[in-house]
């Protein structure tokens, strides 16, 4: 067995202004594809969604982790809770990958950190046929604002079991959702998942979550 095929992109910014570096990780049958989108201040080096990654890889599944700002942005510390921009970063890396004939035809689900959760949800409202499921790890589906009452996509919050504030906002979004939702806590975990055994339960759950909503069937063509 190989290990997976690793292709550098770069993804044009619809605005113009520069270019999205990212890391597809392709194993030899893919099951589907997993696009990450970092929390504040992180990138696509985030160590957690990393590890992620990796076991998603480990399960067949392709795998895109990327920078939401260009170099110049990412020094302006606003950038990292523009909502709208970081949304449409994740909608300029799924236009990307409509073009890229290893993926195309994959059914694609998002998998989101912090503010990087509410980026993944308001782009899947507004591409509801390109995005097949999202993932929520100790986000704040809460700033999505109004698009949570347009997604479609099947939906899994996972929260720290005492990250009690976060809780709060994650129950709220929840309500708002209209789509297949679920909200994992995951006992003695804080918000970054740093304790033993924690980030193994996410990574778990994670699977299980595209297991059941990415594996299988062809997606209609996106872009």
């Amino acid at each position: 067995m190989t290990g997976p095929r690793d292709i550098e992109l770069d993804i044009p910014v619809s605005s113009g202004r520069g270019r999205l570096e990212g890391d597809l990780a392709l194993p030899d049958a893919p099951r589907g594809l997993v696009v990450f989108a970092h929390g504040s201040g992180s990138s696509r080096f985030s160590p957690r969604n990393l590890a992620v990654a990796e076991w998603l890889g480990g399960r067949d599944y392709a795998t895109l982790l990327f920078d939401l700002l260009t170099p110049g942005e990412a020094r302006d510390r606003s950038h990292v809770f523009d909502i709208p921009l970081l949304a449409g970063r994740v909608g300029d890396a799924l236009s990307c990958l409509g073009q890229e004939p290893a993926v195309r035809g994959l059914r694609i689900g998002l998998f989101g950190a912090s503010t990087g959760a509410a980026a993944a949800l308001a782009a899947a409202a507004e591409r509801p046929e390109a995005v097949s499921a999202v993932v929520s790890r100790g986000g704040r589906p809460d700033l999505a604002g109004a698009s949570l009452q347009r997604v479609h996509a099947p939906t899994l919050l996972v929260v720290g079991g005492r990250d009690t504030d976060v809780i709060a906002l994650n129950e709220e979004a929840l309500t708002e959702l209209p789509c297949e939702k679920r909200l994992a806590i995951v006992p003695g975990a804080t918000h970054l998942f740093e304790e033993p055994g924690t980030l193994r339960t996410v990574m778990e759950k994670t699977a299980s979550w595209f297991d059941r909503h990415l594996a299988g069937s062809p997606a209609s063509p996106h872009g």
